[in-house]
């Protein structure tokens, strides 16, 4: 676990290096319980338990292989996602911020 990173500049630079599911797991581990939006503006936390991933706001998990599917197409479509249905997964609302924040995708129209 990179313990090292002091902020959100650090944790984005870490992954860059290295952007595979496992070095994002980690960051996200880091990042439980804090707020994200989704694209309508709704604050949600998630909290990670073993290989999942729970959302405050859903009843079922995320799977940490559904985010690396999620992961997968945001890679193939070079970082460029119009929104999260593109990321094509369960989830997607969810995951879509937060790979918006950690800038492994951009917005784009």
């Amino acid at each position: 676990m990179p313990m090292q990173l002091k902020n959100k500049e650090d944790a984005v630079a870490w992954l860059k290096k290295d952007l595979t599911i496992d070095r994002l797991w980690e960051i996200m581990e880091l990042y439980e319980d804090f707020p994200f939006y989704t694209m309508r503006n709704l604050e949600y936390t998630y909290i990670i338990k073993g290989n999942e991933m729970f959302v405050n706001r859903k009843e079922k998990s995320i799977t940490k292989a559904t985010v690396g599917m999620a992961l997968s197409k945001a890679l193939i479509l070079g970082g460029a996602v119009a929104g999260p249905k593109k990321l094509g997964t369960f989830g997607a609302s969810y995951l879509y911020p937060i790979f918006l924040y950690f800038e492994i995708i951009r917005q784009e129209s």
